[in-house]
């Protein structure tokens, strides 16, 4: 129960981060404790935290692939009906971090997630495209593509304010 409290918040933000999505950010959470409470034992003491927040982007990360699954699914059953069978720590202010929040959810799915794994969760760009599918190469390209994005979004709302 300690380590839920220490570090509960922290797995349902990352959660919520990359689903967008508070049920399924809590399911999340909660499926990640399950499985720590029934490996806890072979889980080393240092590596309860990081052990955790990997399982937990894991668990997301199956729950993302599940949602494209359904949505191509619901596409090829639409176009049956229509066609017929055949057819990382962020110093800043509660303002800065509430824009920063907004903008990273504005981004493109794989570019959200790029970034979100590598700049928030300090994830390598090879560990980045082995859970997305996607060559190192793509994850540099898409976290390049998000920066922008985000900096192109965010500067002219700090020029105005400062």
């Amino acid at each position: 129960m300690e380590v839920y409290r220490l570090i509960g918040n922290s797995l349902y933000g990352t959660a919520l981060r990359i689903l967008g999505r508070e049920a399924e950010a809590e399911d999340v959470v909660q499926e990640t404790f399950v499985k720590f409470f029934r490996k806890a034992s072979s889980i080393g003491r240092g590596a309860v935290s990081s052990w955790l927040h990997r399982v937990t982007v894991n668990r997301c990360l199956d729950r993302l692939r599940a949602r494209k699954r359904a949505a191509e699914d619901e596409l090829d059953e639409s176009a049956e009906v229509l066609d017929g069978p055949g057819a990382g720590t962020l110093t800043a202010s509660p303002v800065e971090r509430l824009d920063l929040e907004r903008a990273v959810a504005r981004l493109p799915e794989r570019a959200r997630l790029v970034f979100l794994l590598h700049d928030v969760e300090g994830y390598r760009h090879r560990e980045v495209g082995e859970a997305l599918g996607i060559t190192e190469g793509t994850s540099k390209g898409q976290l390049f593509r998000a920066r922008q994005m985000l900096r192109s979004w965010l500067e002219p709302e700090r020029e105005a304010a400062g």
